[in-house]
């Protein structure tokens, strides 16, 4: 070996030995050292958990008929009724969209003999719409009045937040003021003198609440109770990601 492949060897080891070793511990990373120094990244996460302002609810209605057009005729109007449910409810025009309309033939495969095909009994026709309200202590009554104007199947309600970024405002400070901390703290560790904030970056997830069991078409008194609903609280997690560089 030459003395000269002897100098690169040489070379190449000293350089790794002065390069700080990748170091890991709790979500954070500190990167191998720049020039200026060590890059620590590292993230940070504060939820926010409130009551929702808004909710939105799903109605339908299934009709069967011998004849397509039959069926959705029928269909037809048994919609406009749950519609006019709705904005009896004060639910706005522009916050009632349809999400759904499916027509399919049926066929009644019992007692169905062999060779033979089924027997055919009409069409069916499924349409929904989904419905949002502002309006979260009417949600109860607005669900019976759907199924009271014919609803056969009625889901939700799902809640949430008409600007969920605005529920961030104070965390985004919280969370730059953890973010600090926890950098010093890095860097007294490591026998650095401070720290440098070099970059952020937002990232975000709203969590809605899951939505309530199905509720069934069922007769309805005048009287009768309303159907209990509790909006509980809708989170919504911000998270920074946050580069320091270790100052000595």
């Amino acid at each position: 070996m030459t003395k000269q492949m002897f100098a690169v060897m040489a070379t190449g080891l000293a350089l790794m030995a002065a390069t700080p070793a990748l170091a890991q511990q709790g979500g954070s990373t500190v990167t191998t050292a720049t020039t200026q120094g060590p890059i620590l990244t590292f993230a940070v996460s504060e939820e926010v958990r409130s009551r929702p302002d808004q909710a939105t609810v799903g109605a339908g209605v299934t009709t069967t008929a011998p004849t397509a057009v039959e069926a959705m005729r029928a269909n037809a109007t048994a919609m406009d009724k749950l519609i006019a449910a709705a904005k009896a409810r004060g639910i706005k025009a522009e916050d009632i969209q349809t999400s759904g309309i499916n027509l399919s033939p049926q066929y009644d495969y019992n007692n169905q003999t062999p060779g033979q095909p089924p027997r055919f009994l009409g069409y069916q026709v499924s349409n929904s719409v989904r419905a949002t309200t502002s309006k979260i202590d009417d949600i109860g009554p607005l669900l019976d009045a759907l199924v009271a104007a014919g609803g056969t199947n009625v889901d939700g309600p799902w809640f949430g937040m008409k600007d969920p970024d605005a529920q961030l405002v104070g965390a985004r400070g919280a969370a730059i003021k953890s973010a600090e901390a926890k950098a010093q703290d890095y860097a007294r560790l490591a026998g650095f003198r401070g720290v440098e904030l070099v970059s952020i970056s937002e990232g975000g997830s709203f969590g809605p609440q899951p939505p309530m069991p199905m509720v069934r078409n069922m007769a309805m008194d005048a009287g009768a109770k309303a159907t209990p609903v509790e909006p509980g609280q809708v989170a919504n997690t911000l998270t920074l990601n946050f580069q320091y560089r270790l100052v000595k």
